[in-house]
Formats: C-alpha cells, sequence, structure tokens
C-alpha cells in the first residue's frame, strides 16, 4: 500500500509540473514565439490569453508589443557648408513582425544596436547633403523680426535678416525617417518617428563662434554708445548754448538797469546843481576836490599846465604858499611852477599841502 501511495503522489506531482508546463499566459502588452529545441514553432501569438504548449519541449519567448524608445548618443558631423555640428537624435519604433525579429535579432539589446547604426548612417548622410541652417530652421518664408532702431544703410546691409532656406528641418528629419524605415522593415521593426533632440556646435569650433557672435554684438553696442555719446555731446551744447543765452541776456538787463540808474542819477545831479550859477561853481568845486582825494598821495607829483582846470584851485593858492618860479616865466607862459610844503596858512579854511610840485608844460 505504501508503494501504491508513493507511486501515486509521484505521478500526481508529474502531473502538477507537467500542467504548469504546458501552461502559459500572454499579457496585454506581450507577444509570443514559440520554439522547440530552439527552432520556431508555429505562428506567433499576438492575442492576450491563457495558452497551452508542449511541456519541457517547448518554450515561450516574450516579446514587447508597445511602442518603445530610441534615444542615440550625440556624434560630431559635418555639414554641407563644413562646420562640425553635434547631432542628437531620438526616435520611436515598435515590433510589427515578432518572427521576423526573433530571427534576426532575438532581444531589444540587439535591436537597439541595430537602429544606433543605421540612424545614425542615416543621419549624417542627411546633415552632410544640408547646410547648417537648413538643419536648425524650420519654417520657410518666415518674416523675422528687426529692430526698429536700424538704420536704413544697416537696414540695406541685411542686418537682421534671416537666409532663406529652402527645406528646413522637418525636411531633413523626413528623409532620415524615410531612409531608416526601409532598412529597419527586414528586422520586423516599424519605425514610428525620429526628431532631432539638440544641434550644437562642435567642442573645438564653439568658442569660435561663441566669439564672432560676441564680436557682432559688441559692434552694435559700439554703434549704440557712440549715437548716445552724440546725443550727449548735442545735448550738453544746447546746454552751454542756452547757458551762455541766459547770462548774456541777464548782463543785458543789468547794463541796462544800471543805465537807466545812472541816468537816473544824472538827471538828478544835473537838476540839483544847474539851479543856479553858484550851484554850477559849487558842483564844478567839490567834483574837482573828490577828483584831488582820487589823484592825489602824499607822494605824488602831477604835471599840469596852467591853465588846466586842475590847476585852476592850487593856483588860486599861491598867495598862501611860498612860490618858487623861474625868473623868466610869468603866469600862463608855460612856465614851470614848483609849489613846496605849504607854510601854515592864515586862515583855517585854507588846505595845507604837503611835497607837492607842479609843473607847467612846455
Amino acid at each position: 500500500m505504501k508503494t501504491l501511495s508513493l507511486i501515486a503522489s509521484v505521478i500526481a506531482v508529474a502531473g502538477v509540473v507537467a500542467a504548469s508546463s504546458a501552461v502559459y499566459t500572454v499579457g496585454e502588452v506581450e507577444q509570443a514565439i514559440i520554439t522547440q529545441f530552439g527552432k520556431p514553432v508555429g505562428a506567433p501569438i499576438t492575442e492576450a490569453g491563457l495558452k497551452l504548449k508542449l511541456p519541457f519541449v517547448q518554450e515561450v519567448n516574450r516579446i514587447d508589443s508597445r511602442v518603445l524608445e530610441w534615444d542615440g548618443s550625440p556624434s560630431d558631423m559635418p555639414t554641407k557648408d563644413k562646420l562640425y555640428i553635434s547631432v542628437d537624435l531620438f526616435a520611436r519604433w515598435k515590433i510589427t513582425d515578432p518572427l521576423q525579429y526573433f530571427l534576426r535579432l532575438r532581444d531589444e539589446r540587439s535591436a537597439q544596436s541595430r537602429l544606433d547604426d543605421i540612424l545614425g548612417s542615416e543621419t549624417r548622410n542627411a546633415v552632410a547633403k544640408h547646410e547648417l541652417i537648413e538643419i536648425v530652421r524650420t519654417t520657410r518664408g518666415r518674416t523675422p523680426l528687426r529692430d526698429t532702431l536700424l538704420t536704413d544703410q544697416e537696414l540695406a546691409q541685411d542686418i537682421g535678416a534671416l537666409v532663406p532656406i529652402t527645406k528646413g528641418r522637418a525636411l531633413v528629419e523626413q528623409q532620415i525617417f524615410e531612409a531608416a524605415a526601409e532598412k529597419v522593415r527586414v528586422f520586423g521593426i516599424e519605425l514610428l518617428d525620429i526628431r532631432f533632440k539638440r544641434i550644437n556646435y562642435n567642442e573645438s569650433v564653439r568658442p569660435k563662434i561663441y566669439d564672432r557672435m560676441i564680436s557682432e554684438r559688441r559692434q552694435i553696442a559700439e554703434r549704440f554708445l557712440s549715437e548716445g555719446n552724440g546725443e550727449a555731446a548735442r545735448i550738453q551744447g544746447n546746454r552751454v548754448r542756452d547757458l551762455n543765452k541766459i547770462q548774456s541776456e541777464a548782463y543785458r538787463a543789468v547794463e541796462e538797469i544800471r543805465g537807466a540808474a545812472d541816468a537816473a542819477a544824472a538827471a538828478i545831479y544835473a537838476g540839483a546843481y544847474n539851479v543856479d550859477a553858484v550851484s554850477v561853481e559849487f558842483y564844478d568845486f567839490t567834483r574837482t576836490m573828490q577828483a584831488y582825494g582820487d589823484m592825489i598821495s602824499d607822494d605824488t607829483t602831477l604835471v599840469l599846465t596852467t591853465d588846466s582846470d586842475l590847476f585852476q584851485f592850487l593856483r588860486g593858492m599861491q598867495g598862501e604858499a611860498d612860490p618858487l618860479r623861474d625868473p623868466g616865466s610869468v603866469p600862463g607862459d608855460g612856465g614851470v611852477a614848483s609849489i613846496g610844503r605849504a607854510r601854515p596858512a592864515q586862515d583855517p579854511a585854507t588846505p595845507i599841502l604837503t611835497q607837492t610840485e607842479v609843473e607847467a608844460g612846455r
């Protein structure tokens, strides 16, 4: 009885193992290839559900049915205008023929490697056939926004204008897509789309490109600085001109006021001193005395003629002083008359002269 029980148990376990090996499931995002001793058997299984196979001798190879991603590494390549650029590309693909895919590639790692070769080669071919501007720009015939501060001369030099293109980046991507899709189809792969992720200058030429861009920006900045300095000079010139104008007008107004005041003062003086002959003589006397104070100091020598207006009051004082006259001269003859230090006058109103000499001109 024990032996029969043991045999039954072994058979039951073997049956369970065989049943579990014969049953498998296919997910919603999977496809399956059944292989027997390493070779595909039957058609690919593309529908999800519970499936059966021969236990132990057949094996299930699962293949992803979702849209897969390919992200290539940046690579350097030359353009038609001999500029080395670094191009980074990405693509989307899916497996449409599982059997062909399994026979040619076996797994996704091999598929990614083959896509690297095909897409990289087609990208180099397309980039080498086009100039950089064709790869960078997308829209043809676009009107650029130009700086309103540009002069007519700069506009004539096409500063701020766009270089015309014939294809654009979208058509270049389409060319790469069509060429690569044809080549990957033999592997049971459908290429869905490709796009440029990044396009940049090569590290070796990037500093030169940046230097040229900086030089162009600096040239425009220097033009703006020059125009600003010219405008500042014009404003400064206008300021100086207006300041001089204001000062000249103020000076003219001051002189006019001063002239009017002097004229009014002269009119007042004239009205005061022209009352009678005595007033006129008094005015002459006071003005002459003022002139004496302005002209004569302790050590002053005057050379005057005997008929000078300034000499008339000095001459009237000769009776009070000791005259030293040339014997051959008479008053009014143009001789030389000397008046030394005056003696004390009898009249308190008589002035005392100190070291004054008057010589009559010849």
